[in-house]
């Protein structure tokens, strides 16, 4: 192996284990804020940060696995965090629409969405940083593997727009369900992506989340 690929390997696990501590940090700051602000989109975001990083885990061990030999099938470790992250997801899922339904129900609202365009925003610069570096080193590397990955960032982008628009709409009109349509929203890709971790962990997929 090259000085060169070894150090776009290298790259490759830094952007994996950047990835798995931002997802904690965002998470953090997500739930909290969000527990705060009476705002279950923005918890539910967080929610789902966390189990991004047990997906996180995965693609590193992915990383090291084609390191070492491309050819090799998915390892059990992967399997495994494909299928806990899958049933997290599907937990997620059942959690936040029992809440919005109780929210929409009882007439629930945030008192504030402030936090939620803010940290939305930050995601999805850092997000579009993220795709633009993965797909640059898994083009350079060849890796369908960690292509498959760089575009599977996409739905997390795609996450955070729908926790952009719900906040700013909200924060604008005042209007409840709004939060509570952000909600279903997250539900749903949260339900597609567990849905993608659990036929990849039986065809044995590169992609670890729902890809576009």
């Amino acid at each position: 192996m090259s000085p060169k690929t070894i150090r776009l390997f290298r790259i490759a696990m830094a952007l994996a284990i950047f990835t798995i501590i931002y997802n904690l940090l965002e998470g953090l700051v997500s739930v909290y804020f969000g527990v705060s602000d009476d705002s279950l989109t923005l918890a539910g975001f967080g929610a789902d940060s966390f189990i991004e990083m047990i997906s996180g885990a995965g693609i590193a061990g992915m990383i090291v696995r084609i390191r070492r030999n491309s050819e090799t099938d998915r390892s059990i470790f992967e399997k495994r965090a494909l299928q806990i992250t899958g049933t997290a997801f599907y937990l997620l899922v059942a959690g936040l629409v029992m809440t919005a339904v109780y929210n929409l129900v009882n007439g629930h609202k945030p008192e504030t969405t402030v936090w939620g365009v803010v940290i939305s925003c930050i995601s999805i610069l850092v997000m579009l940083v993220m795709l633009f570096m993965k797909l640059r080193v898994g083009k350079k590397l060849d890796s369908p593997a960690i292509i498959a990955d760089a575009h599977c960032t996409r739905v997390c982008i795609y996450m955070s727009v729908v926790l952009l628009v719900t906040s700013a709409v909200f924060e604008l009109t005042g209007i409840g369900w709004i939060d509570i349509l952000g909600t279903f929203a997250l539900a749903w890709f949260s339900f597609t992506e567990g849905r993608e971790c659990f036929e990849n962990a039986k065809s044995g997929s590169t992609c670890t989340c729902h890809q576009h």
